[in-house]
């Protein structure tokens, strides 16, 4: 899957130092190893073929279940591109004992968590819920796996929704063509991992009933799964309840045999590709090459090859692409299944570069690592980082699950993730230079160049004949039905609820005003420290919008005592990593690390607080490239229409400052500077520490840190009224011709962090949109199928937040999901709420708020976020306490005072042509702004006539 700008609605754009591209500036190679425990499980089969793994961990309250199974968008059948993503939306949704999405209110209601996910290996489904809960979700497990209806309303349904997911990840974004249709098109040849893992709208609208109860019978049944379970269970107990809801399932009556015998072929000419979509930003040029599955030898190598050439900032692409102010951002990766892969190398270029250069830049970083041995400091610090990496996904007992669960569908083999780690500590330098010279063949290259156009399908096909792939055989027996009421069997009730004790939180203030909050999280060596400082967006002028991001963003470009490169390099070679960004009220920095380096990792932290310096000539060239990233970001239905909202919400106040290319351009370095100096002051600094470490350790550290850290002036005058007046509701209509969906928000103006109303508003937002089980997502994608998710929330803010609605939708209804808002909106305000339905919202938001607890960057964020508003870190542990106290009166007061659609704004940003007249039936007062003549920067949007 390509990441960062290729998968995201909006570019992740990074800055770093301008350097030779020849100069080795990695960190010593002996930088201390990092090394992560092995995954501790424990492994049965039954006699039907049903592997079960089971991964113990009584330090959480939490269970986790997820069934995995052998089925993949590679057994795809002929002419059915992304059936078995399909086919993930439809088993999830009926069984003879549960009615349409009960398994949301089975797992929400009592406050867990669900989905689903397709790749080309596997699919899952999984839930994460309090413990206690474990026999109830084996017994939906049982019931998707064994009595499964699969219906014409349930394939329906589902259809249309997995089409405005594809609208949504694939025809929306700029790069989401390329990602999911152009490359892998083009980067294999015989292999059905050519196909879209998500179909088209095409072999999706000729998909039939009949395809679906043909896929369930030739391949879902125990003898293609595993149950993986994991988290706070008796062993005993587990092992009594598979028995008991999954011995009696027989294996599939007909197997399939799963196998993919094909292999790809070698290629030994380059081929030329040149793709175009309708809103490409900026070019994008690169190239990719075949590599074999992930179980081969080389692959270890191949990851570590990876990692030297494209991760972070002190790597080799970034250093001759990024630095060299050639491109906006340099992607590289290996992408794996079980039968072969793809490596891929792009470069999203500056708009003023020319491709070939770029092209040759990349083409000269492979010459160099195929010919040229690399250096035991860069071997070093890649292995540190996928360690560290590795260390993350292992913090909590979901993690280590997910991690056993993909390798083994890759491999066969639940040890695989452990073997991985293993094989990549034994990585050489030669063998780093061998899988560069046997796979990164300049003949063996497609090479990519993907700029703005029309859609042609043609003109990136790929000339090798189009495989033929298996048909199924038709279904046999008659469709399942849920049982009338009466006679549906009951989902199993709660068992002992385990008894977890709570982390002690340590709280310390340090002799320069510094306050700090310590606790242990778990036991994995992870660890986050998260700095909270005054002097966020709201303190930004209209002109000069951007400084306190770019602020933070950049502040890792070089302090008094170490340049960008030095920083980097060091973080790097410590498996840290590091940021800091720009919120509404206050600047946030982040760094995670094990816990053997993150004390060398915290002395680079406390440098970039107490000395950024944003030397110009990084800051000129990280400028250019975040207006770059700009760009591409108003290229985004999703993204403008969040742009857009500002304003629309909070017109000239200071909330309502939006950054544009403007004001951008007209930031200085010193600008930067200023900023630093101005709020970044120890007296009003909080520091978080959690994770894997003690907490007398981590006060300690902070100490070692930060307790020196002093400034000459009195601490900064925070913005007194950052909201300003409640401005007249609008109907924003923002243009864009070429978008692949439309984005539709709808909000109004709500209450401060401080408003003793606020958990009120908490609750009655959980019943509007907070989840799978909120309204708005019943309303507009289960009754519907108009999006593929819609939701409500609002900020934590000290002024005035907004609250708001949102989805995106294909945009011939774009007025339809509007309506739907502002009635439920209507409905929120009006109709009473009732007991048991807040009860259940307790539930979801209570199991919610403790699972981010439970990982240190979660427990950092929601402490931070407190801590950002004057309110005491004890307060992340009231959650339950302070919702049990709301009243359903209270609930539906302040939801009648506030979620009002007459005081409601409504934003659209789509194709105007297909939805604009019935809005103005609905909205009279619409007002429409063409995409090209937006000004983020005017309270009415629109450019000044010229």
């Amino acid at each position: 899957m390509l990441r960062s700008l290729l998968t995201a609605s909006t570019a992740a754009f990074v800055l770093a130092a301008a350097q030779p591209v020849s100069a080795d500036d990695h960190a010593s190679a002996d930088a201390p190893a990092i090394s992560a425990p092995e995954i501790e499980y424990t492994e049965w089969m039954l006699d039907n073929g049903l592997r079960v793994i089971a991964i113990e961990d009584d330090t959480t309250s939490t269970v986790t279940t997820s069934m995995w199974y052998d089925i993949g968008s590679k057994l795809d059948p002929e002419g059915r591109s992304g059936f078995a993503h399909l086919f993930e939306h439809i088993l999830s949704r009926k069984t003879e004992n549960m009615p349409y999405n009960m398994i949301y209110g089975l797992t929400a209601d009592v406050g867990g968590t669900r989905n689903a996910s397709n790749s080309p290996d596997r699919t899952n489904y999984y839930e994460q819920v309090p413990a206690e809960y474990l026999e109830t979700m084996l017994w939906t497990h049982k019931e998707r796996m064994a009595l499964p209806v699969v219906d014409q309303d349930v394939f329906d349904k589902e259809r249309d929704v997995v089409k405005e997911e594809l609208r949504q990840r694939v025809l929306a974004p700029p790069y989401g063509r390329f990602s999911r249709f152009v490359l892998p098109e083009n980067a294999y040849d015989v292999l059905p991992q050519r196909r879209p893992g998500i179909g088209s709208i095409e072999e999706l609208d000729s998909a039939t009933l009949a395809d679906a109860r043909s896929f369930f019978q030739a391949y879902y049944g125990p003898d293609t799964a595993t149950l993986i379970v994991a988290g706070n269970f008796e062993m005993d107990n587990l092992r009594a309840l598979v028995d008991q809801y999954f011995a009696d399932i027989p294996r599939r009556a007909n197997p399939v045999d799963l196998t993919i015998t094909e292999r790809e072929p070698e290629r030994t000419e380059p081929r030329f590709v040149t793709a175009t979509a309708p809103n490409v930003p900026l070019p994008l040029v690169g190239a990719t090459w075949k590599v074999p599955g992930v179980a081969h030898p080389d692959s270890a190598a191949l990851e570590v090859l990876d990692m030297i050439m494209s991760a972070g900032e002190n790597s080799r692409l970034h250093k001759a692409l990024v630095r060299s102010g050639k491109a906006v951002q340099a992607q590289q990766f290996v992408n794996q299944s079980e039968e072969g892969g793809f490596f891929a190398q792009f470069a999203v270029i500056n708009p003023a570069a020319d491709a070939d250069e770029v092209n040759a830049l990349m083409a000269a970083e492979r010459v160099k690592v195929r010919e040229e041995l690399v250096t035991e400091a860069e071997l070093s610090e890649a292995k540190n980082e996928i360690f560290s990496s590795s260390l993350r996904r292992r913090e909590t007992a979901r993690g280590r699950a997910f991690e056993i669960g993909e390798a083994l569908m890759l491999t066969g083999e639940p040890k695989a993730a452990d073997i991985r780690l293993e094989r990549i500590a034994a990585v050489t330098a030669e063998d780093v230079q061998r899988v560069a010279q046997t796979y990164l063949k300049p003949e063996g290259r497609v090479e990519f160049r993907y700029i703005a156009g029309e859609d042609n399908k043609e003109a990136y096909a790929n000339p090798a004949p189009f495989p033929t792939f298996r048909t199924l055989a038709a279904a046999t027996g008659k469709p399942r039905q849920v049982k009338p009421e009466g006679e549906r069997q009951a989902p199993p009730g709660p068992g002992a609820k385990p008894e977890v004790s709570a982390p002690t939180i340590v709280e310390t203030t340090l002799d320069n005003g510094i306050s700090v909050v310590a606790t242990q999280t778990g036991e994995v060596p992870i660890a986050t420290i998260t700095v909270v400082l005054p002097g966020g967006t709201v303190t930004d002028s209209k002109a000069k919008a951007g400084v306190a991001e770019l602020a933070a963003s950049l502040a890792d470009k070089g302090t008094a005592d170490m340049s960008a490169t030095e920083i980097a390099a060091r973080l790097e070679s410590l498996g840290a990593r590091f940021g800091g960004s720009g919120g509404a009220d206050g600047t946030y920095f982040s760094l995670t690390a094990p816990v053997a380096t993150i004390e060398e990792a915290g002395v680079v932290m406390a440098s970039v607080l107490s000395s950024a310096s944003y030397p110009d000539a990084e800051f000129q060239r990280e400028r250019k490239r975040t207006v770059d990233g700009l760009q591409v970001s108003l290229k985004d239905p999703g993204a403008l229409a969040r742009f857009v909202a500002a304003p629309v919400m909070y017109g000239e106040a200071p909330y309502g400052t939006i950054a544009t290319t403007d004001s951008i351009n007209a930031i200085t370095a010193s600008d930067l500077v200023a900023h630093r100096e101005t709020y970044w002051h120890p007296s009003l600094t909080k520091v978080i520490v959690s994770g894997g470490i003690a907490p007398d350790a981590a006060s300690s550290l902070v100490e070692r840190m930060l307790g020196d850290w002093t400034v000459d002036h009195d601490p900064p005058t925070l913005v007194a009224d950052p909201d300003g007046a409640t401005p007249a509701p609008r109907t924003v209509v923002i243009d864009m011709p070429d978008a692949g969906q439309a984005a539709v928000i709808a909000g109004v103006r709500a209450i401060s962090r401080s408003d003793e109303r606020y958990y009120d508003l908490m609750l009655a937002n959980a019943v509007l949109g907070g989840g799978s089980s909120g309204r708005l997502f019943d309303e507009v994608r289960t009754k519907r199928a108009l999006s593929y998710g819609a939701y409500s929330g609002f900020g934590s803010r000290a002024g005035e937040s907004v609250l708001t609605a949102s989805a995106q939708t294909k945009n011939e209804t774009a007025t339809e999901v509007a309506e739907i808002f502002l009635n439920e909106f209507e409905r929120l305000g009006s109709e009473p709420l009732t007991e048991d339905l807040l009860e259940k919202r307790r539930l979801y938001l209570g199991g919610s708020y403790a699972r981010s607890l439970e990982t240190s960057s979660g427990f950092n964020g929601i402490v931070a976020g407190l801590m950002q508003q004057g309110i005491e870190p004890a307060e992340a542990a009231k959650l339950a306490e302070r919702l049990s106290s709301v009243t359903a009166e209270e609930a539906s007061a302040i939801a009648s005072d506030l979620v009002d659609p007459a005081k409601a704004s409504v934003i659209i940003v789509g194709d105007a042509e297909q939805f604009v007249d019935k809005l103005r039936e609905l909205r009279p007062d619409v007002e429409v702004i063409s995409a090209d003549d937006l000004d983020l920067s005017r309270e009415d949007l629109t450019k000044p006539a010229e």
